[in-house]
């Protein structure tokens, strides 16, 4: 039987055949994809939208009694008092903080309210999205310079069975385009050449290895 002795082999085709052995674990990019790109781009702006299962906390000055927290509901709609029934999701703080004062106008004179907001979740649509063979799939919310490297982290890395350099990125706020990243790389060999900004409502997509 053939037994392979590293003593006796040529140091320079040793350092070949590890060279081509490393370069043939490694992916390239799905070629059906172009490149997702470094980062978002300058004068992107983003600011935080309520989503179902975030908590609002209503401060009304000068009436302490009609301040509380509340959470926003599955419908996407708060209750607190002398407000019933009021839609939340979708929009900013300054904005629902506005619709409240429109409501409790009709019992207080010219309310002043603040809302703030507390257990980020966000709506659906700017949501971050990992499927596929992450270690724990799931979504995330969505924060300002967030990148694949942020989201891989929070998702415990890769499976076993991952193809992490043929991964994609569906940006739906693009049109559902799609770019290739390579996640491989990036967790699995320190590139951080393969790192990239995420924009809300991306959607991480991690293969299964072919073998």
């Amino acid at each position: 039987m053939f037994r392979f002795n590293a003593l006796r082999f040529p140091a320079a085709l040793l350092a070949s055949l590890v060279l081509a052995l490393g370069s043939s674990g490694c992916a390239s990019l799905d070629p059906a994809y172009p490149p997702a790109p470094p980062t978002v781009g300058a004068g992107v702006d983003y600011t935080y939208i309520i989503g179902a299962g975030d908590s609002v906390n209503i401060i009304v000055w000068r009436n302490p009694e009609l301040s509380m927290s509340v959470p926003v509901r599955p419908d996407g709609k708060i209750s607190a008092p002398l407000v019933e029934e009021l839609p939340a999701q979708g929009k900013t703080s300054v904005q629902l903080a506005r619709d409240v004062e429109q409501v409790l106008s009709k019992y207080v004179r010219d309310p002043i309210v603040t809302v703030l907001v507390s257990g980020f979740v966000g709506p659906y649509s700017e949501q971050i999205r990992v499927v596929g063979e992450a270690a724990r799939p799931q979504f995330l919310p969505y924060k300002v310079k967030m990148t694949l490297l942020d989201v891989m982290i929070q998702v415990g890395g890769l499976t076993d069975f991952a193809a992490g350099n043929r991964a994609t990125i569906l940006r739906t706020s693009e049109g559902n385009k799609q770019y290739a990243v390579r996640i491989k790389d990036l967790i699995k060999r320190g590139d951080v050449s393969a790192n990239v900004e995420m924009r809300p409502g991306d959607i991480l997509i991690i293969p299964q290895s072919y073998f």
